[in-house]
């Protein structure tokens, strides 16, 4: 076996149960013997892909099931492969039905409990069993709900990380290509650069395969085309491939994909500057102005005796110690918000 680079020094084996890793002599080094397969022993698993002793608690309760009754989700799958959970379907499958067991357990349970203390408390009789009903129902289902659009949301997420990331990513590979550095040593170099987040994971997982698994460079970018949760990294990578199949020059398609992104993020700053503008006039007119005026209006009236004949004071303690701050704390959220995408 050759020596793998130090990016993937992540990838060790169990040495009690799987293949170890071996180092070679420099004699033996890659520049040598070029991509190639690796053989592992019959279901060698990498150490990193091991599940958590919950999860593994619901492979060995459920798991026998969820293979007899050979459950199959695609969609899953997909979202599984493009959040990077490294976790088979049929174990998350299994994982997700446990959760939900365990939930409906607990909703009986907490309806059982808290129906007789709220017929103490507010005496709501008949009431009650339909809000332990709905307690029984709801925890359930919102936990499957949940654990199963999980994948989904972090995919999603991914997706976002990697189009943030993509014109910073594209001015490596562009410099990288000026210097006429072939595209597998160019995504090589880009799976060691931390500082592009997201798309050095992708990065990885294509010199994965072409480093560690021996697949042409031209096939893993197709297999990057179908698990990354990102369009436009998607998009370009597709361009890549059939720019590489046609026998086009791939410095100038970098080129100009450096120039659309360069273009497309001076596009969106703008309209996030135009947003904060926006927002920054809302907030001196709801948080600065209205409250002022509301404040002195009452102040007025409650001199002159008071607001159709109640008392306007509580009203202004509400003003001052509620509507004001929870205003101030709305807008703090919303543009944190928009900084963040």
């Amino acid at each position: 076996m050759v020596e793998i680079d130090d990016t993937f020094d992540k990838l060790k084996f169990k040495k009690d149960k799987f293949l170890s890793t071996q180092r070679a002599k420099p004699s033996d080094r890659i520049e040598k013997y070029g991509p190639h397969l690796i053989r592992l022993p019959k279901e060698a698993v990498p150490e990193y892909l091991e599940l958590t002793p919950y999860q593994q608690f619901c492979w060995r309760t459920l798991g026998p099931i969820v293979k007899d009754k050979e459950v199959e989700d695609e969609e899953l799958g997909k979202s599984l492969l493009e959040a990077h959970m490294k976790i088979r379907v049929d174990e998350y499958i299994s994982y997700v039905w446990m959760s939900t067991i365990i939930a409906a357990v607990v909703g009986v349970i907490l309806a059982i409990v808290i129906g007789p203390v709220l017929d103490m408390i507010l005496n709501m009789g008949w009431m009650l069993f339909g809000i332990g009903g709905l307690v029984a129902v709801a925890l359930p289902g919102m936990t499957y709900l949940f654990l199963k659009s999980a994948p989904g949301m972090t995919a999603k997420s991914r997706g976002k990380k990697i189009d943030k990331k993509l014109p910073d990513a594209m001015s490596f590979i562009a410099a990288m290509a000026s210097a006429d550095v072939n595209i597998d040593l160019i995504f090589k170099e880009l799976s060691k650069q931390t500082i592009y987040g997201e798309v050095k994971e992708e990065a990885e997982w294509i010199t994965r395969d072409t480093e560690l698994l021996g697949i042409d460079i031209l096939t893993a970018m197709k297999r990057a085309v179908d698990r990354t949760p990102s369009e436009r990294f998607r998009d370009f990578i597709q361009g890549v491939i059939t720019t590489s199949s046609s026998g086009g020059e791939l410095k100038p398609y970098f080129t100009s994909k450096l120039r659309e992104y360069q273009d497309s993020r001076k596009l969106i700053v703008q309209q996030k500057m135009e947003t904060l503008g926006m927002m920054a006039e809302s907030f001196v007119t709801v948080v600065v102005a209205f409250p002022l005026f509301l404040v002195v209006i009452m102040a007025i009236m409650a001199l002159m005796g008071g607001m159709g004949g109640g008392d306007p004071i509580p009203m202004l303690y509400g003003v001052v110690g509620i509507m004001i701050p929870g205003a101030q704390v709305g807008f703090i959220v919303v543009i944190w918000m928009i900084n963040q995408d």
